[in-house]
């Protein structure tokens, strides 16, 4: 009798193993819709699996070398093996990518593949500009190819899902994450998260499924640019009006752009912490936008509502997240503790969980990684990809385009390329690890090229380099707060030396590549340590100065700007930065780039942007001290929104609009010609920006409503003709509706925010 039923158990086994298999098989079929695909595999998935799938780990152990014993890494190992991890970030390189994907997808009971996630903000280990820095060329297909490159190396290494981009809108450039974005306006921002989505992605959805694509994730939602005095992690208190006519329209257009995964912000917004908004990621991401990706949240933000005082504990935290919408939690490790209890108590419904979990199968679906786990493990390639010479060339043209001229009294530039004594200063010029700016994670300290080899290609000049001081003290990284050399100036007079006897003097100064990023915020925007003395003293031996700015963030300067004849905004431009400055310094590329975000005059005008209000007492009309001003300074911002001078001058006339009145729903076109007047060849952003003179609700001075890079020979004339439609003449309510409302319409076509040429027209 006991013989056969240990028969009958095993061929019991064995007919339930065989079914498993042939479910397997099932949901592995290419020709079924993937939809279809993912019910097959949901309906064999445990509550613990499908929790599961919802946890992500950072790495935890050398993943090619023993499993780990005892300890947390050995929990979040068993985890791994058990099929309760559905992604990991942190795992780079095809070996390592290879062994932990192995253990996913061949020793777990469904064999689901992990997603790799990575922070690829402005490439791999061959860098780009800063994000802020490559906004500045205002090249939408420079941009996307620069997404491209980063994509390409990414996924050469086995990565497949980048944190990036980031694409929230800011005004204060003390938050050290302005590096990460695309500076303070939404149209040009919701343009840069189009080009940057679709070049990690490619054009469509099927991209997706290439070798060389990843994943993008539209990051924080919401308002995180928005925190108090610009203090990273800081509370966030705005209008709805600033949320629906600021904060969201990139990220709707990454959504239309087809991002496939969203990430949530630390902070709280309207009292509630974004990782918890349902009125965020269930009514208007989920809802509204009909977003059928995932949302990741921030890392440990789950755990932070806790802190943040909207949840008791852990089991609360998730609960609230969950039901929020949050899909996956990133290394809190809370929704694999609390989930499954949560559930089986009622206070978490087990729709939401699947609906979570297919949000996130979608994705791995949608990349191709169930009908090949190993598709981005190929050595060969990352041999080839990663450091390439196309993908150097590639940074080095975004780096050019990124910089932006914007004084040249004297006309130092363009340098000559013969004949000349030029004296190189500061502890910059000859930095090879700084150009590479913040969130380069992956990059090899000390690749990038300084300034000093740059310049050091052109063999015509007497080229002396002198470092003047140092500029910090110690080894700056990641992870630690920079400290500056505040006392040591025994360099000063060797630099003087130089100056003295040059034509010439080009200066580096800025700030060093970890004093922006995450936790990087300043309650200063000058030159940080003896910098700014080191320039007056260079100052006065010869004002001939070229001063060259490597920093991650607009700074104020106002005694350069009153003195020093020639400023380059050169960024933290990346692997290729020496090179760049060079090509630019001695005119082999004519600079082109425009202001993202606004430079104030000090930092006590912070925030300051272009689009902003104006008060019931803009302007001095009556000579007494009771309007909108400052007692010190000038209002204005130093260096203005969509400003930048090139090496040639162009000059605008005819500005035309086709008739003085339009019905609601007819396109307006708006014409100018542009004259490149001066002595070179040269690119130039012709902006149009608008102002809806009365309204329901009060609106910017000024809004930024189109754009076009158009590059004329010299003597060159040019029409550009702008089409104004209900998309860029209309608002949202403070509830979210969108108005086009009738009335009249101010417009202004020129080369900055500042000025240009003025018309107008009626709204009916």
């Amino acid at each position: 009798m006991i013989h056969k039923n240990l028969i009958f158990a095993g061929t019991f086994c064995l007919l339930a193993f065989g079914t498993l298999k042939a479910q397997k098989k099932a949901y592995l079929d290419k020709s079924k819709p993937t939809e279809e695909r993912i019910d097959l595999l949901m309906k064999q998935m445990t509550i613990e699996e499908k929790v599961g799938q919802m946890n992500q780990y950072n790495g935890f152990w050398e993943v090619t070398g023993p499993a780990p014993k005892g300890g947390n890494a050995e929990v979040k190992y068993e985890h791994l093996r058990k099929g309760w991890v559905g992604s990991m970030l942190n795992v780079r390189g095809v070996k390592e990518v290879r062994a932990v994907q192995k253990i996913a997808v061949e020793e777990t009971r469904l064999g689901i593949p992990l997603i790799i996630g990575f922070d690829v903000i402005h490439g791999y280990k061959t860098l780009s500009p800063i994000p802020l820095a490559e906004s500045a060329s205002w090249d939408m297909e420079a941009i996307k190819k620069s997404a491209q490159i980063a994509a390409d190396e990414a996924s050469a290494v086995g990565i497949n899902w980048t944190f990036a981009p980031m694409i929230d809108i800011y005004r204060d450039a003390r938050w050290g994450r302005v590096m990460e974005g695309a500076g303070e306006d939404p149209y040009l921002g919701s343009k840069i998260a189009t080009a940057r989505v679709k070049g990690f992605q490619g054009e469509t959805k099927a991209d997706l499924l290439k070798v060389n694509t990843i994943a993008a994730c539209a990051k924080h939602f919401a308002a995180y640019g928005f925190a108090e005095a610009g203090r990273d992690y800081n509370t966030v208190d705005i209008s709805n009006s600033t949320l629906y006519n600021t904060v969201l329209p990139p990220f709707k257009a990454a959504t239309d752009a087809g991002i496939r995964t969203f990430m949530n912000s630390f902070n709280i917004l309207n009292g509630v912490p974004a990782t918890g908004s349902s009125f965020l990621q269930r009514d208007i991401l989920k809802g509204n936008w009909k977003f059928d990706g995932f949302v990741v949240t921030d890392w440990g933000s789950i755990r932070e509502m806790i802190v943040h005082g909207y949840a008791k504990d852990g089991a609360e935290a998730s609960e609230r997240a969950l039901n929020a919408g949050s899909d996956m939690d990133m290394e809190s490790s809370l929704y694999v503790a609390e989930l499954v209890k949560l559930v089986q108590e009622g206070k978490v419904k087990e729709t939401l969980i699947d609906d979570a979990v297919r949000r996130i199968l979608r994705v791995k679906f949608e990349l191709g990684l169930f009908d090949d786990p190993y598709k981005y493990c190929d050595e060969k390639r990352e041999k080839a990809i990663v450091g390439s010479k196309a993908n150097n060339d590639g940074v080095l043209d975004m780096a050019k385009k990124s910089i932006v001229l914007l004084k040249n009294d004297k006309n130092l530039l363009p340098l000559k390329k013969s004949g000349q004594k030029i004296a190189l200063i500061g502890a910059l010029a000859n930095d090879k690890n700084s150009p590479l700016g913040s969130w380069r994670i992956a990059a090899d300290d000390n690749t990038a090229v300084s300034v000093l080899e740059g310049m050091q290609q052109y063999k015509g000049n007497q080229l002396t380099f002198e470092k003047g001081a140092d500029l910090t003290i110690g080894k700056t990284s990641f992870t630690n707060e920079v400290v500056f050399n505040t006392t040591d100036k025994s360099g000063f007079e060797a630099a003087k030396k130089v100056a003295a006897n040059a034509d010439v003097v080009v200066m580096v100064l800025g700030e060093v590549g970890f004093q922006t990023g995450e936790g990087r915020s300043r309650s200063n925007l000058d030159l940080p340590g003896l910098q700014q003395e080191l320039l007056e003293e260079i100052y006065k031996v010869n004002p001939n100065i070229v001063l060259v700015l490597n920093n991650g963030r607009p700074l104020a300067l106002p005694w350069a700007a009153k003195n020093i004849p020639t400023i380059v905004e050169a960024w933290q431009l990346g692997t290729q930065t020496g090179n760049a400055v060079a090509q630019v310094l001695y005119g082999d590329y004519n600079p082109s780039g425009k202001l993202p975000m606004s430079f104030p005059r000090n930092v006590g005008q912070c925030p300051i942007y272009y689009n902003n209000y104006s008060t019931g007492r803009p302007g001095n009309s009556d000579t007494n001290v009771f309007w909108s001003h400052y007692t010190d300074v000038e209002k204005t911002p130093q260096f203005p929104f969509g400003f930048g001078l090139s090496y040639t001058t162009f000059d605008y006339k005819n500005l035309k609009i086709n008739q003085t009145a339009f019905a609601k729903g007819e396109p307006v076109t708006v014409s100018v010609e542009v004259t490149n007047s001066g002595n070179y060849d040269g690119k130039e952003v012709v902006q149009l920006y608008i102002h809806d003179e009365f309204g329901s609700l009060a609106r910017p001075v000024k809004e930024l409503k189109g754009f076009e890079l158009i590059e004329l020979k010299k003597g060159e004339t040019k029409t550009v003709s702008f089409t104004l439609t209900d998309k860029e003449l209309g608002f949202y309510d403070n509830d979210g509706n969108y108005l086009v409302e009738p009335g009249t319409f101010k417009i202004m076509v020129g080369g900055s925010s500042d000025k240009g040429l003025e018309s107008g027209f009626e709204l009916k």
